[in-house]
């Protein structure tokens, strides 16, 4: 009996082994299928850090690119099908000095992908990454990273979704005149009057509203303003780590306007 249930275990075993190829091919063939979306790359900053900003020539992605940690050929290991490129701007820079280095941070990404047409192309809807995945590119889109951005202004935020940005975090690591950060001593409790409208202008606009930095007062009044689902494009479950940075609560979205 025991060598009958020994042969037994072992031919399990066998075809589990023998079964672990296929799972794995079928896992890669789903990825291949579906639109993987990183939120959050700070590519853009990583190159302006590294004095490149003005000649996207003197560092080429298609080459590895350990330091700065993103380059075609890991893009593309990875199964990306769509890229939130950041077009973060530091809390240091505020007013005009933020929107220009805003500016110019979007302008890297156009850059960047008509430098590389056969691997990018910009998305500015849900259709364009559907058809860009299709086609075999990865589907570049914008993200901003703090509502500083804006300069207190809905014109600067409406003509930054005319150039291609599809979601604001509405705060960084410091408060805005409008919205509390989660590392930053509450000013607003949560959102002032206009930070509601500048989640209100950012649904008319189709634009999504990342909660990621802002302070748990921030993330509740943002999901009662809203009547579209919100993102959180870099951070985690703080009941798995305690760190003030990653997501303090959450509950479901409700849409203002939908019958309960």
């Amino acid at each position: 009996m025991a060598r009958n249930l020994s042969i037994f275990a072992l031919v399990v075993l066998s075809m589990a082994a023998s079964a672990q190829p296929n799972l794995l091919d079928r896992a890669r063939a789903l990825h291949r299928q579906a639109i993987l979306i990183d939120g959050h790359n700070d590519y853009p900053w990583a190159l302006r850090e590294h004095n490149a900003a003005r000649d996207l020539d003197t560092l080429d992605i298609r080459k590895p690119q350990p330091s700065i940690m993103t380059d075609i050929d890991r893009l593309k290991a990875g199964g990306i099908g769509g890229q939130f490129w950041s077009v973060y701007t530091p809390v240091e820079m505020q007013g005009q000095a933020a929107v220009t280095a805003t500016l110019e941070q979007i302008d890297i990404v156009h850059r960047m992908v008509r430098k590389y047409p056969e691997t990018f192309e910009l998305a500015l809807t849900a259709d364009d990454i559907e058809r860009i995945h299709k086609a075999g590119k990865i589907a570049s889109l914008i993200g901003m990273e703090g509502g500083h951005s804006i300069d207190n202004s809905l014109a600067n935020l409406r003509m930054f979704h005319r150039l291609g940005a599809r979601y604001m975090t509405l705060t960084h690591s410091a408060n805005t005149a409008w919205a509390d950060s989660c590392t930053d001593t509450p000013k607003s409790n949560g959102l002032s009057p206009f930070g509601r409208e500048v989640v209100r202008e950012m649904n008319r606009l189709g634009m999504l509203v990342d909660l990621s930095h802002v302070s748990p007062a921030v993330m509740s009044q943002a999901l009662d303003v809203s009547e579209a689902p919100v993102i959180f494009s870099h951070a985690s479950a703080r009941a798995l780590t305690d760190v003030v940075r990653i997501s303090g609560m959450f509950r479901p979205f409700r849409n203002a306007n939908a019958s309960s």
